[in-house]
């Protein structure tokens, strides 16, 4: 099969926007020819963190406003190039993998990146894998399995709002979840701390200067998801604002560096324990992407938890490997291949994921 150029389009627990990736698509291997993020502005961030709270007219109009955001971000990131085809997974306002029935819903109209851009756009990954049984979550480990299949057992793990790890080794899906906090308490912490005049705390410096208070760990290391087993998939509402509610009512910039150390802390350790309970032996290696990989403090501390295993970075740009991730699966589905992985979601089998709006 000659590789083909798809885009895919992603905005992640933290909305800070649209990340594009144009990526070429071969039988077995992708490359990645650019990829960006695009921002929201203030006020369209501040929507979409608020989306759960909003009238059905509200959210209605927001989806088609996400729509035009995702088309935009599209465009500039094929440029002069014609996509075959464009993955978007759009942004998640709910998931809900265990109410009943079992639900989820992002938004970012695809007819609208459709109509914009003239590419057949392929949608809403999740819902198919529910419908199946599983938990529409999380959606990687399939393309960490064509990226990092071959080899020995490794944990690759992407740290964006929330984190997530696919355990892969000899061609196999060992296991695959949602691990628990990634970047989203900490970003959120910064904002509340700063009123905010900053989003994130840049490369952990503040994090690197607190002291992490055990005690609150400990307990919030006690939080129920953290103690379930696999399958199990997070939205932001789990580890979202609420708890910095109770645990940091009134979070100050003295008292931030502390804060924080404690949420990078909560981050590193539920990551490391939940995969270290679910890997079956020892680790040859630990890959990382997402924002988390930017974070020097959070990285230490990973790489002192996981040791004697190396732990590095995708060979790929590590903000480009969800937005590349949804390109690959809109490829495959296309070309009429599942992209689910029934042994991460609990699905009752392999299944095609998203809905196709042609060009």
């Amino acid at each position: 099969m000659r590789p083909r150029l798809a885009v895919g389009l992603m905005s992640g627990t933290s909305a800070d926007g649209v990340t594009a990736a144009l990526v070429s698509v071969g039988r077995n291997r992708l490359r990645v020819v650019r990829h960006r993020t695009y921002p929201y502005s203030a006020a369209l961030k501040a929507r979409v963190l608020g989306a759960p709270g909003l009238s059905v007219a509200e959210l209605s109009r927001l989806n088609v406003e996400l729509g035009e955001a995702f088309a935009a971000a599209a465009l500039k990131i094929a440029g002069r190039s014609r996509p075959a085809v464009i993955g978007s997974h759009g942004q998640t306002v709910w998931h809900g993998p265990n109410a009943v029935p079992p639900n989820t819903l992002q938004i970012a109209e695809p007819a609208v990146i459709a109509e914009r851009t003239g590419v057949t756009v392929v949608a809403d990954f999740r819902p198919r894998d529910m419908a199946a049984g599983g938990q529409g979550a999380p959606l990687v480990p399939a393309f960490d399995l064509f990226l990092y299949g071959r080899g020995p057992m490794k944990a690759v793990v992407n740290i964006g709002g929330i984190s997530n790890a696919s355990i892969i080794g000899h061609g196999r899906i060992l296991a695959a979840f949602d691990t628990g906090p990634g970047n989203a308490l900490m970003d959120e912490a910064v904002r509340r701390a700063t009123k905010g005049r900053r989003d994130f705390d840049d490369r952990g410096r503040l994090a690197a200067a607190g002291t992490v208070d055990e005690r609150l760990l400990s307990r919030l290391l006690k939080t129920p998801y953290l103690l379930k087993s696999p399958p199990k998939s997070l939205d932001r509402s789990t580890f979202g604002p609420a708890i910095l509610d109770t645990v940091y009512p009134r979070l100050t910039a003295k008292a931030l560096p502390d804060a924080l150390a404690t949420l990078a802390e909560l981050t590193a350790r539920s990551l490391w324990l939940g995969v270290l309970q679910s890997a079956p032996g020892p680790l040859s290696a630990v890959v990382i992407s997402g924002g988390g990989a930017l974070n020097a403090h959070l990285m230490r501390r990973l790489r002192a938890l996981f040791a004697p295993a190396p732990v590095g970075v995708t060979a790929m740009p590590v903000m480009a490997k969800e937005a590349a991730c949804f390109a690959w699966l809109a490829a495959r589905a296309l070309d009429g291949k599942p992209g689910n992985a029934p042994s991460a979601t609990g699905a009752r089998g392999p299944r095609i994921l998203g809905k196709i709006i042609p060009a």
